[in-house]
């Protein structure tokens, strides 16, 4: 058939469309984020039927229209399981509220699908321990940071906004601060726009976040106390919010959780 080809994403998004197909949203390498129509893909049994959110899956697509449809589906894999807890869901719908804002059509970003995948499988494969474990919010996160790295607008941890000068932090003087100021980043110069005092521990925290592996302590557990993640949480979401100027609902959720 004219147009026919093969790729592969992530549904990030199912809405009706007709009597009994689907719309779908999904995340590629090769053009961004795309739509699909999927005939009768909310019939039972229809072979389409895998076409729902936070599936991985190989398409087999045809049509020369704006609107390609769908032919043929196969599951690489299902992450559906992640509403079991709270948490984890929450820290998936905040991926997916991001990639909206950072992803557009024929938008070409060779590694955000594939970052986007190894974070869903962190959290896939998360197992809460107890009652007192925060390490979900550590995850959700780094997957933000590393997102918005992605998508060109990192969090400027690594350079005052001000001077340029690298931001080297002196751990163990508790008299070094260093200010946060949303639309520019980490100053180490007092600014009366910032609303936010860090301190070494804890940009010296966010600017391990940069790297693939979260923080961790020797003895495994995790590094900082809950309440400077909770704060790293404000500091990613005023970031969010200041740059690309819409709030994420779902880390809303994940901060209620953990309060």
């Amino acid at each position: 058939m004219s147009g026919e080809s093969r790729i592969k994403g992530l549904c990030i998004k199912a809405s009706p469309l007709g009597e009994s197909g689907r719309l779908i949203t999904v995340l590629t390498d090769e053009q961004g984020i795309i739509r699909l129509a999927a005939p009768g893909a909310r019939r039972p049994k229809s072979s389409l039927a895998a076409a729902t959110p936070l599936t991985y899956l190989s398409f087999q697509i045809f049509g020369n229209r704006s609107l390609k449809s769908v032919r043929q589906i196969k599951i690489l894999k299902s992450y559906n399981g992640l509403g079991k807890n709270i948490e984890c869901l929450a820290a998936a719908q905040a991926i997916t509220e991001l990639t909206f804002l950072l992803v557009g059509n024929n938008d070409k970003q060779q590694s955000y699908l594939s970052s986007v995948l190894v974070h869903l499988d962190r959290i896939y494969e998360y197992n809460n321990q107890n009652k007192e474990d925060f390490k979900m919010l550590s995850m959700s996160i780094q997957s933000l940071i590393h997102l918005l790295a992605i998508g060109g607008i990192n969090i400027p941890v690594n350079f005052c906004c001000k001077t340029g000068d690298p931001i080297i932090p002196p751990i163990g003087n508790w008299d070094w601060q260093c200010h946060y100021l949303p639309n520019e980043g980490f100053s180490t110069i007092e600014d009366t726009e910032s609303v936010l005092k860090v301190n070494a521990s804890e940009i010296a925290l966010l600017q391990r976040l940069l790297f693939p592996e979260l923080p961790i302590k020797s003895n495994g557990s995790l590094l900082g106390p809950k309440k400077v993640w909770l704060r790293i949480l404000s500091i990613v979401e005023s970031w969010i919010s200041a740059q690309l100027e819409k709030e994420l609902s779902s880390l809303k959720m994940l901060r209620d959780f953990y309060r």
